[in-house]
């Protein structure tokens, strides 16, 4: 099996990938986030306060693992999306997708989810994949850093 590289942005070097309890649920509730998208990283370093860090990863798949993968949007997707941004739990190890940024306007019931779905035709995917346990952090290789 082939390493993939994969990125996190941060405001500081992450040698050590943990996953932080901080109460903020995100797409796929509590983990270590990161994409293979290097711009998408870098985007998401320069939004932290102080250092803009970019720490690099090789990834290699454990099939042990229980992963989730979505290759597309779809109603599963987004109902499990929804769950997640609302504090309810699962039990995957790494959960994989593209992601957009309609879904905080659905979850907070701006828009329906007839207007969330033509809404994201026009909108350019975006990367993360989530390592939400111990056994999938140590998946993950510490190759380096850059500072931008």
């Amino acid at each position: 099996m082939k390493n993939t590289i994969i990125y996190h942005g941060s405001n500081v070097e992450v040698s050590n990938p943990k996953i932080l309890i901080n109460g903020y649920y995100k797409d796929f509730g509590y983990g270590f986030y990161c994409t293979n998208i290097e711009k998408q990283a870098k985007r998401w370093a320069l939004t932290k306060k102080g250092a803009s860090v970019v720490n690099n990863y090789s990834y290699l798949k454990n099939p042990e693992l229980k992963i989730l993968c979505f290759s597309e949007m779809t109603e599963e997707w987004l109902d499990f999306v929804v769950n997640c941004r609302r504090g309810k739990m699962h039990t995957y190890d790494i959960a994989d997708d593209q992601i957009w940024d309609y879904v905080e306007d659905y979850t907070a019931d701006k828009i329906s989810k007839e207007a969330f779905w033509a809404l994201v035709k026009f909108k350019y995917p975006t990367h993360q994949i989530v390592f939400c346990t111990e056994e999938a952090l140590q998946t993950l290789h510490y190759e380096g850093s850059i500072t931008l």
